[in-house]
């Protein structure tokens, strides 16, 4: 052991590195033919420690704890007792080592978590006209302020870029290991990486308020939380410690060898059980967290592995939430012929003086096909029904039907499948064509489905404002069994009050849906970034804009909970068994303590595989399911 490994160990772990001393100072004597002042030595410091204990062990009598203590203090005394001092030197070894292995075994446990907290941003450079970049706490930033970030520092608030363009490291906020690309006027996040070139950015909020502030609270939260596996652990204690009891007492009734007692006792104390269950969630904790799941608390791992039906609203969910170019179709007739490409060109040129939802989908549909935006003039917006203006020397009108019917001759209604939309545009006064819009289903959702159902969901269900035959062609393309359109959001949430396949997990964008994610047993904000990461209604946020994250938060409940309860039997069978053999006289003390720390040691470890992967299903390749959803105009 190196000399800073050692300085270490008594530094954080000061009772095991006292105990280790004793023992060597006891090895010693024992050398030097000492015996008798090896025990006296071994005696007298196991005996200080157990008085040591005892007041911590009254406390959580009151408190209605058993387990440790108990059981630790009573097995030192009787070894004691019965002249077996290395055993009780073991005894307290075991007592601060499995301590010492919590601590450690924790603090692997919450690695991601803990990563999230020594990120923190802690400075911020503020520039203003003139002088040189000010370094000022990151507390001390405010809305509108200029910030400078350099090559490789933490984004310290949220806000927008003024550089042309800049690359960042979103992994520690969304799980995604690719960097990010962002352009002039894109909001950052505080918490991403920047990449090789310095930007500027424009504050948005305080640091307090900002992206990576909340999500660091929403992770101490469920790091704090005793879920209730962790809770059903401490009654098993228990039981568990009247059993050691009563198994001791009746080992030295029978053999009348009170050297039987200690016996059982050493190899009884119940660290398995007070400790695995909490370092498996706080391990399945820090597993979802690396993948961009936020779980607010250790209960919600348990209701996520308990759930049997799944509701997901559609906009932003199943879909991407953002309308895109479907097709452009022109009329037939010969005089208001005009291309494909022109038609688009004209049409995004005049949205650019709409405010309305679709414009910048139909703007964004003429930038992908390369197109440049016209300037305009005498533009006007008539409020919900589409907008006019003067681009390119032609009047356009870009709008819904019996807008653009009213004002161009040669109108033709577009025919539109289920889930499509048509924006309609008319040039110098004639109908000229119309741009079919749609909002396509994520490609992952029917993969997410599937693997839903193979981890137990029995009900799935779409509950949407979109009309009946939207809703219906999403239902069969997503694989849902059940969907229900035109709802408001009072109906949703008596939908889902109303399921009887309980726990009932809800998946929706954690702002318009957060009345129901509230009522639903789990509420799941997907994307979640900016506000809504602070959304009191939603028991998971998922960072990234990826719904199979919803089944994998499932499939990380169900494992943590699986190895929580495997830890703590665990435990208990290796136990009792051990004090069962103890009972028959064979297992003398000191090879009891010596295999009951191996006993803790095994649990712990199986603990800790919660933070690995191993779920089921996980699949290789995303299904390129596609399917035109509805937008209204």
């Amino acid at each position: 052991m190196t000399l800073a490994a050692l300085r270490t160990l008594v530094v954080r772990f000061p009772l095991v590195a006292a105990t280790v001393a004793a023992g060597l100072v006891v090895a010693g004597l024992l050398a030097a033919g000492q015996p008798t002042a090896a025990q006296w030595l071994a005696s007298a410091y196991a005996l200080a420690i157990a008085v040591f204990r005892s007041g911590s062990m009254v406390k959580a009598l009151l408190k209605g704890r058993w387990g440790i203590d108990l059981l630790a203090v009573t097995a030192i005394a009787s070894t004691v007792a019965v002249g077996e001092y290395v055993a009780a030197l073991i005894i307290v070894l075991m007592l601060s080592g499995g301590e010492a292995l919590e601590v450690i075994a924790q603090g692997r446990a919450t690695r991601e978590l803990r990563s999230l907290l020594e990120r923190v941003p802690q400075t911020a450079h503020r520039e203003q006209p003139g002088l040189p970049p000010q370094d000022i706490p990151a507390g001390e930033v405010r809305p509108g302020d200029v910030l400078l970030v350099k090559p490789s520092e933490v984004v310290p608030v949220d806000g927008l870029l003024l550089r042309e363009t800049g690359t960042f490291d979103e992994s520690s906020l969304t799980g995604e290991s690719l960097p990010a690309e962002h352009v002039k006027g894109d909001a950052l996040l505080s918490g991403s990486v920047n990449g090789e070139n310095a930007v500027h950015l424009e504050a948005t909020s305080t640091a307090a308020d900002s992206q990576y502030s909340q999500i660091v609270a929403l992770v101490q939260e469920a790091a704090s939380s005793r879920p209730p596996v962790v809770r059903l652990a401490d009654r098993y204690a228990v039981p568990f410690t009247l059993f050691a009891f009563v198994l001791a007492g009746l080992g030295w009734y029978f053999s009348q060898d009170p050297g039987r007692f200690a016996q059982v006792l050493v190899v009884a104390t119940p660290c398995p059980l007070l400790i695995a269950a909490p370092v498996a969630f706080l391990a399945g904790t820090s597993r979802a967290a690396h993948t961009g799941i936020i779980i607010k608390n250790g209960g919600t791992l348990e209701q996520l592995a308990r759930v049997r039906t799944a509701v997901f609203d559609k906009t932003g969910t199943l879909t991407h939430g953002r309308p895109t170019l479907h097709a452009v179709r022109i009329p037939a007739a010969p005089s208001a012929l005009i291309s494909e490409d022109r038609l688009l060109q004209l049409a995004a040129s005049a949205e650019q003086y709409s405010s309305h939802v679709l414009a910048s989908s139909v703007i964004a549909a003429a930038r992908h096909r390369g197109l440049d935006l016209l300037p305009g003039n005498n533009a006007t917006e008539h409020a919900t029904e589409g907008v006019t203006a003067v681009c390119g020397g032609q009047t356009v009108v870009v709008g819904k039907p019996e807008f653009v019917h009213s004002v161009t001759a040669g109108f033709e209604e577009a025919d539109v499948a289920g889930g499509q939309l048509a924006v309609y545009v008319g040039v110098d006064g004639l109908f000229a064509g119309a741009l079919i819009m749609s909002d396509p289903l994520r490609d992952n959702a029917r993969v997410t489905l599937d693997h839903l159902r193979r981890l137990g969901v029995r009900d799935t269900l779409l509950l949407t404002g979109d009309a009946q035959a939207t809703a219906a062609k999403i239902a069969s393309q997503a694989g849902i069994s059940r969907f229900q359109a035109s709802c408001l959001p009072g109906d949703k949430v008596s939908v889902v009050a109303g399921l009887r396949e309980r726990p009932v997990m809800m998946v929706g964008d954690g702002v318009n849906d957060a009345p129901v994610l509230a009522a639903a047993d789990v509420g799941v904000a997907m994307g979640a970034k900016g506000s809504t990461a602070a959304s009191e209604s939603a028991d998971v946020v998922i960072m990234l804009d990826d719904l199979y994250k919803a089944a994998l938060a499932v499939d990380i409940g169900q494992r943590t909970v699986r190895i929580a309860l495997a830890s703590i039997w665990i435990g208990i069978v290796l136990s009792i068994g051990l004090m069962i053999a103890a009972v028959f006289g064979y297992i003398p003390a000191v090879a009891g303590a010596l295999l009951q720390e191996l006993v803790d040691l095994a649990t712990i470890l199986n603990a800790l595989r919660a933070l690995r992967g191993g779920g089921r299903g996980r699949p290789t390749a995303v299904g390129r399911n596609r399917v035109s959803v509805g937008a209204a105009r």
